[in-house]
């Protein structure tokens, strides 16, 4: 969908902002861009919806080279969100989010209308906040407008530029896992920039590590993490890159031990049975909403710390191992779907599958 074919950006002072860039992106593919402030992440995606123009090289988008489309019916097509957001403050929210189908010509009811389905897509009331203005709203509601509004229009591209750096770290965990449900539903192209590598690897199917001007590796952070390309990626992605592997590393089988003499009815949880399917909790360890913190001994809201433990096949080592640290059993139920017990999890299996997944 997106592809930089020998890309290069100069300025002229003389500053090479990227150097004979060439990488793809599919289409449905979410690709994080991370690196140090400077190194031309920035730079990169700002170039696929000539913001930015190469000094040399192709952009193409859709098998299309954009040099030979108009600039502004280019970026009616491309979603872009930003850090700041950057929504009209004088406008409702409603009116924001159907800003860009306001632009290219749909009728105001239609517009309104598809605004007020994104705005409920992202966890909005579009009846309580729609009416509302952006200053009425907490940093993290007006981000969430901000994703609604790039959406608005259907584009196949989304451009996301730190578009979660500007909240606390507990809204920022939210908004990533309501993002990653939201993008399992609308399968966007998206270009991610970010600087933390936490987020590049929770974030992306595959990631491209910047050093100055250059992708020093392009691969799943799987991959990045287990096989740093150069001693720079390594020095970037950090020694304990081993324990960022648990955030994508799933628990599998294989990992299991037996479940305890006796243990044939389906694990009980007071927060009900949870579903490893959905991206808004990756490991299915708090409610379906995502709005709890895995890592909070209490659980879910009115939730005893000492309720029974469960982690779905298929839930990240990371969620699991945070919850071990919790029990003083030392193991934790593993169950399908459906909530049946399949076997217990314990820090040897935390320990077997992360070496597994590293070989």
């Amino acid at each position: 969908m997106i592809r930089f074919e020998q890309v290069t950006k100069r300025y002229p002072d003389g500053t090479t902002a990227v150097d004979g860039l060439s990488f793809e992106v599919a289409e449905g593919e979410l690709v994080t861009l991370v690196g140090p402030s400077g190194c031309g992440k920035t730079t990169t995606m700002m170039m696929v919806n000539r913001l930015v123009e190469p000094t040399s090289g192709r952009v193409l988008v859709d098998g299309r080279d954009i040099a030979g489309v108009d600039p502004v019916a280019l970026r009616r097509k491309i979603g872009y969100v930003i850090q700041q957001v950057g929504l009209f403050p004088h406008r409702t929210v409603l009116d924001n989010t159907a800003t860009v189908p306001a632009l290219l010509g749909w009728k105001k009811a239609a517009a309104r209308a598809r605004a007020a389905e994104l705005l409920e897509l992202v966890g909005l009331d579009p009846a309580v906040h729609g009416p509302r203005y952006p200053a009425q709203l907490s940093g993290g509601q007006r981000q969430r407008v901000g994703v609604a509004r790039a959406l608005a229009a259907d584009p196949p591209v989304l451009l996301m530029d730190e578009p979660f750096g500007a909240v606390d770290p507990v809204v920022r965990e939210r908004l990533q896992n309501e993002f990653l449900a939201l993008q399992a539903t609308v399968r966007k192209t998206v270009l991610l920039v970010t600087h933390d590598i936490e987020e590049a690897v929770r974030m992306g199917d595959r990631m491209a590590v910047y050093g100055q001007g250059r992708i020093e590796q392009f691969d799943t952070p799987a991959t990045v993490l287990a096989s740093p390309a150069t001693p720079y990626v390594a020095d970037f992605v950090g020694g304990d890159r081993a324990l960022k592997r648990l955030a994508v590393t799933p628990v599998t089988a294989e990992d299991l031990d037996p479940l305890p003499a006796g243990t044939t009815e389906a694990a009980t949880d007071p927060a009900g049975p949870t579903d490893p399917s959905g991206p808004t909790d990756p490991a299915g360890l708090t409610d379906p909403t995502g709005l709890t913190d895995p890592t909070d001994p209490a659980g879910p809201a009115g939730t005893p710390a000492t309720r029974a433990r469960t982690v779905p096949l298929g839930g990240s080592l990371k969620d699991a191992l945070a919850l071990l640290l919790q029990d003083d059993s030392g193991r934790l139920t593993v169950t399908d779907a459906g909530g049946r017990p399949l076997g217990t999890l314990t820090p040897a299996g935390v320990h077997r599958a992360l070496r597994r997944a590293t070989a």
